[in-house]
């Protein structure tokens, strides 16, 4: 009975499908920071906006919009962070309804009936991803505070006895904080995606391998490949001109 149970649990195409799934998640994940570093994509033209942004605050005064724009980026990681509580909640929730929810499965013909400890089993590991999201939107969260730290604490345009060496570097290290929250913030979308992926193996495991590899395609066509992409790219260039 055991045996029976555990070698329904340790599938060979069970196991092929979370492969494939943790294959084109985190080799996805490797792959766009490793080619943030070396070519243009979204990560990389934002961080130079964001160094603008920061070189020019440092030439005024007035920074309220400043501290808007940041408290504006620093809801969106609350809203997502406190929306993967309610999920991680309703997932707790689908553990009580194990059983009828297996029955409105089974009646989709493509699917074949799965056993409660499966099911369980795909339960346990979204409330992982979302967990994981979690944390990284909350950690965004934090950075964005960091950052609105340095912005109040930043010298004024018009505070003497400061290098202009000085003012870059301190506007270089405020882009590299907010960087890093907005990277924290795109890592925790990043797990929305892959946990709608995953959502598909409750229709069979076949879906769930072609949703991954679909959604790693639309991450890689936004992040490298799309219009918005460009289009900061030629204002980019337009902004080095003007400069």
């Amino acid at each position: 009975m055991e045996s029976s149970s555990v070698s329904t649990l340790m599938d060979p195409l069970d196991l092929a499908t979370f492969f494939v799934f943790i294959t084109c998640w985190w080799g996805y994940a490797f792959y766009a920071l490793y080619n943030s570093k070396r070519k243009s994509c979204l990560v990389s033209v934002l961080h130079q906006f964001r160094l603008a942004w920061m070189s020019r605050l440092l030439r005024r005064d007035n920074r309220i919009a400043d501290s808007s724009v940041i408290a504006n980026l620093e809801r969106s990681s609350l809203f997502f962070a406190s929306s993967s509580l309610i999920i991680i909640a309703g997932l707790f929730a689908g553990f009580k309804y194990s059983k009828e929810a297996l029955e409105v499965l089974s009646d989709i013909y493509l699917m074949a009936p799965s056993s409660r400890q499966e099911w369980e089993i795909k339960i346990i590991i979204l409330v992982l991803i979302f967990a994981y999201a979690f944390f990284t939107f909350t950690w965004s969260v934090r950075q964005y505070n960091f950052c609105s730290v340095l912005v109040g604490s930043a010298p004024l345009a018009t505070e003497r006895g400061i290098e202009e060496s000085e003012r870059e570097l301190y506007a270089m290290h405020m882009a590299k904080v907010c960087s890093l929250a907005a990277n924290q913030f795109n890592y925790g979308l990043r797990a929305y995606y892959f946990a709608m992926a995953f959502s598909a193996w409750f229709i069979g495991p076949y879906f769930c391998m072609v949703a991954s590899i679909l959604v790693v395609g639309v991450l890689y066509r936004r992040e490298f490949r799309s219009k918005t992409f460009k289009t900061l790219s030629r204002g980019l260039v337009i902004k080095s001109h003007a400069s």
